[in-house]
Order: structure tokens, then C-alpha cells, then sequence
């Protein structure tokens, strides 16, 4: 097993690392190796792979956009790149059954579907750009809309984030073409950023990156009626320096709430109840500074989490019982690292 960490690129780091996962011979059950470079690209911020393609964000000067890299012959070649004058976007989700890729560009606000082949060509499919609809009170929010998530949801809709806006829009791509279904408004200056859903689809939460805050909405994909639940803190009521909050992540068994903090550098993690409400089971340090993303394995045994500022990744060992994260691995060297993917 593997892990492949990337994130900007605006000191040491050149682009995505590999860093081996194996059994350790120090007393521990697994242990990171040395990271080394596998694709040089310009702020690799997130990435998403299927087999031996790996789609990345790139930040390429002037120009951004996203690029296709393949594994052959045990190096990555780059096969396509579509770039457009500008910022580059900040999220990059995948539909491999359908081979489709999501982006959202915080910075220009332009949601955008792309196609592509085994071979990593892109197409552009459709977009559209957000407008300052509901612009939140926040300094952050003052200068448009910012969506910063743009993916499936159970249904195979689509769903955005909005941090600028505070909301949550929900679309549908049919014969092509983008189409607007649904939205739900978050409090203002709610800094709407990350959404993940409950297994049985009439859930979600989502964290507010502006608030820190978890948001839980009982909603329907038939009828688009909405019910919010409860909010609740990411971070201690007595925190009072600057936090924003980043990655969330959901248990494939619906169980369990994780949130990263970027401020209070810790992840926090949530026992979801038979009524879906929360209960702050953990908050667990990042050993680092400022948190962006984290993930797990296919089994969700093992955690890793990356600290942009501090150049360095954690590794935990997760109980599945009660959903508790404990470290076995500190002071990684990954540079400037803001998205976790462990390699299929």
C-alpha cells in the first residue's frame, strides 16, 4: 500500500509524493517511508485517481486548471492538461463508472464537468459560474461567491458547496448540460465548504469553514425539501485564535463524523446517533500547523492527516468501535501537503 500527498507548491514542494505504507520492524503495526517525488505540477492542492490515471489540480502561472497524468512504465506521463487564463480551481471530484470530473473554482466561482478516456484526454462538458446571490457578512465572503466542493450525491446528482454564498446547491447534468435543482441556505457566515452524506442518502453534514460548524440537514433528492437538524462546534468553546475548518469525512458504516481543523490543528470526531444527531467523541492533535486535508484506507483502519504549514503528516491507527483516532506515526516530511489519497 501506498500514499500519494499533494498540495501548493510555493516553497519546497515541486508537486505529488509517494510515500510507502508497510509493516513496521519499530514495534508499530505500519509505518510511512520517505516521500519522493512522483509527478512534478504546480500546486497539486487536490487530486483524485482511477487505475493508473491520476487527475490533478494545476497551477501553472498564469493559467490553471487540470491535468492527467499516467502511470506507464512505472513513471507518470502527463496526457492532457486544460488550462484557461486565471486561478486554478480548488476541488476535483470523479465518476469513474461514467468517467466524468468534477471541478470548483474558488477564486473565479465556475463549476465545471469534464469527460475523459483511458488514455487521460479531457473534455469540457458544461459549466456554470455562480452569482452574488446570498453573500455571507464574513471579510472572506465579501468579494463573491466561492464554491469550493463540487461532486456526486447518492443519487448521482450533483451538490456544491458555496463558501461565499453560504449555501449548498444541488444540480443535474442531463443531455450535457448543467441544470439547477435545488439549494439549501446555511446561517450567514456559516462559510459553507465540505458535504458528505449518510449512507442511507436522506442525510447530510456539512462544515462551515468561516464558523467552524457541522451542519446536519435531513433532506429528500425526490421532492427537495430540507430539515436542519442541528449545528454543531468543531472546535472547544474556550479556542478563541483563528480556526477555519477543512476536510470532513464520513464512515462507510455512517457512524462516525470526522473534521480537520486548521487553527486548533486537530481533527475532530463526531458519534453519529440513531437520530442523526452528534456527540463529540474526540478531539485528536495534528501534531502540526494547519490541517487541511486527511484520509483514510480502504479499510479505514489507518488515517493520515497533512499540516500545509509545518511540512509534516500524522498517522493513526482508527477504532472502529468507537471511532477514535490514535497516533503511531509523527513528524512526516511531506511539504506544503493539502490532499491525502491513499493509492489503489
Amino acid at each position: 500500500m501506498k500514499l500519494l500527498i499533494g498540495g501548493y507548491t510555493k516553497k519546497k514542494a515541486t508537486g505529488i509524493y509517494e510515500l510507502p505504507l508497510y509493516n513496521s520492524k519499530k514495534g508499530l503495526e505500519v509505518e510511512l517511508g520517505d516521500a519522493r517525488e512522483v509527478i512534478k505540477v504546480g500546486g497539486p492542492t487536490y487530486f483524485v485517481q482511477d487505475g493508473d490515471l491520476i487527475f490533478t489540480i494545476n497551477n501553472a502561472g498564469d493559467k490553471g486548471g487540470i491535468s492527467a497524468f499516467q502511470l506507464v512504465n512505472g513513471a507518470y506521463q502527463e496526457k492532457d492538461s486544460n488550462l484557461t487564463p486565471g486561478s486554478s480551481p480548488a476541488y476535483i471530484g470523479i465518476n469513474r463508472k461514467d468517467k466524468l470530473l468534477y471541478t470548483a473554482n474558488y477564486h473565479t466561482a465556475v463549476l465545471a464537468v469534464f469527460s475523459y478516456t483511458d488514455e487521460g484526454k479531457l473534455s469540457l462538458i458544461d459549466s456554470v459560474t455562480h452569482t452574488a446571490d446570498t453573500l455571507g457578512p464574513k471579510p472572506e465572503q465579501a468579494d463573491g461567491p466561492h464554491p469550493h466542493f463540487f461532486d456526486q450525491t447518492p443519487k448521482k446528482n450533483l451538490v456544491s458547496c458555496d463558501l461565499g454564498n453560504d449555501c449548498v446547491d444541488f444540480y443535474r447534468l442531463q443531455d450535457n448540460h448543467l441544470e439547477h435543482l435545488a439549494k439549501y441556505q446555511n446561517e450567514p457566515g456559516f462559510g459553507t465548504r465540505h458535504i458528505v452524506f449518510s449512507p442511507d442518502g436522506n442525510y447530510f453534514y456539512v462544515v462551515g469553514e468561516l464558523s467552524s460548524k457541522v451542519n446536519v440537514v435531513k433532506f429528500s433528492e425526490s421532492d427537495w425539501t430540507f430539515t436542519s437538524i442541528a449545528t454543531y462546534s468543531t472546535i472547544p468553546d474556550d479556542f478563541t485564535d483563528h480556526n477555519g475548518a477543512a476536510a470532513i469525512k464520513i464512515s462507510h458504516d455512517g457512524k462516525f463524523i470526522y473534521v480537520s481543523n486548521r487553527g486548533h490543528d486537530s481533527i475532530t470526531v463526531f458519534a453519529v446517533k440513531d437520530d442523526h444527531t452528534l456527540q463529540l467523541r474526540q478531539r485528536v492533535s495534528t501534531f502540526g500547523e494547519f490541517p487541511r486535508d486527511f484520509n483514510w484506507d480502504e479499510s479505514e483502519q489507518f488515517v493520515v492527516a497533512t499540516n500545509q504549514n509545518s511540512d509534516n503528516a500524522t498517522l493513526y491507527k482508527r477504532n472502529a468501535k468507537d471511532g477514535c483516532l490514535t497516533p503511531i506515526q509523527k513528524d512526516i516530511y511531506v511539504p506544503e501537503g493539502t490532499r491525502v489519497l491513499f493509492s489503489e
